[in-house]
């Protein structure tokens, strides 16, 4: 995953309303009850609201949209979640096995 996809993903995670719809979503994904009204009635949130949040997650990639009926499902997408998920744990792997400045090689 390239570094603009990355940060372009972590933008979209980076507010915890759309964290939330994202683990519901995944949650009601079972029970096939994906709709933005399933969604509101699990947040204190105006249905507006969490569609503004839906919008820039869809935006992002990370969920996708399917018709139902008159209205619209929306499931995650694991394979980008997984590839942000892998791309992030390689940034921080990659981070932390740079030695400290204040840490010194081994004899």
């Amino acid at each position: 995953m390239q570094d603009d996809d990355l940060a372009a993903a972590m933008r979209a995670l980076g507010h915890p309303v759309r964290l939330s719809i994202l683990r519901i979503l995944a949650a009601q994904q079972q029970q096939d009850q994906c709709c933005c009204t399933h969604v509101t009635e699990c947040l204190p949130l105006a249905q507006s609201t969490v569609s503004q949040h839906i919008k820039v997650l869809l935006e992002a990639g990370l969920i996708e949209c399917r018709p139902k009926g008159t209205r619209n499902c929306y499931l995650p997408r694991y394979d980008r979640l997984e590839a942000i998920g892998a791309g992030y744990g390689g940034l921080l792997a990659g981070l932390t096995a740079k030695l400290r400045p204040n840490e010194t090689e081994p004899a």
